[in-house]
């Protein structure tokens, strides 16, 4: 337990201003763990969506893909059941791929949420440290004005103690926050680019499809009139 001292004589010489500063970095690891926990059960769960859904599009059994995706919940489902749902009776590539970009843009800020306050909170944690800084000096500017000689050591101590103490531990929980925020950003950029691929893949393959049944039509136009005039 001796550890504990002089976190504890640290944390009451930083002055007010630390438990503003101590307040916000709770708030921020409350955030990023439950943005770590949802981002991470999403990122699973597109995976395992998609090593299901893949081979089906891959061979052209839309209907199979279809129920696949009606019974799942991931975000990369979602985007590829608004796909299917066109894909039989639209042709155009444009209107299934309007409809998955609508489907995005309603799932993309669900990723991100909340993400953003983290950047916030770290501007806060070093913004607070600052003041408590000026706090501090100001104590120690005025301890040298009104104060006894004998003293003034002592106040001046304490206050610029306060002032450093508040700005070190600003900046020891703006860091941190600042390097998950980068990191959760990194995840949900890399969970938008996996909906991006599975649509574009979708309709990569929708197209090859479309051009199959082009191409069957066109053989037996062409087969029409040699059977006719056997």
């Amino acid at each position: 337990m001796e550890f504990l001292y002089p976190v504890v004589k640290f944390f009451t010489a930083g002055g007010a201003f630390m438990l503003p500063i101590l307040l916000t970095g709770a708030i921020s690891a409350a955030i990023a763990i439950e943005r770590y926990i949802t981002l991470t059960k999403m990122g699973v769960r597109n995976r395992s969506t998609w090593a299901r859904v893949e081979p089906t599009l891959a061979s052209g059994d839309f209907e199979k893909a279809r129920e696949l995706t009606s019974k799942d919940e991931s975000p990369i489902a979602r985007v590829l059941s608004m796909g299917l749902a066109l894909q039989g009776g639209v042709r155009r590539r444009d209107d299934v791929e309007k409809a998955m970009q609508e489907s995005m843009m309603e799932i993309v800020p669900q990723l991100e949420k909340r993400t953003h306050y983290l950047a916030t909170a770290a501007n806060v944690a070093t913004l607070l440290g600052l003041l408590g800084t000026v706090s501090g000096l100001i104590h120690a500017f005025a301890a040298v004005a009104t104060v006894n000689p004998a003293e003034k050591a002592n106040l001046l101590s304490a206050s610029i103690s306060e002032a450093m103490n508040c700005t070190a531990f600003g900046l020891i929980t703006a860091v941190p926050v600042l390097v998950v925020h980068a990191y959760l950003q990194s995840k949900t950029m890399g969970l938008s680019d996996g909906l991006q691929t599975a649509a574009i893949r979708f309709l990569n393959a929708l197209a090859a499809r479309q051009a199959a049944r082009a191409e069957s039509r066109l053989e037996l136009v062409k087969q029409a009139p040699q059977a006719a005039s056997a």
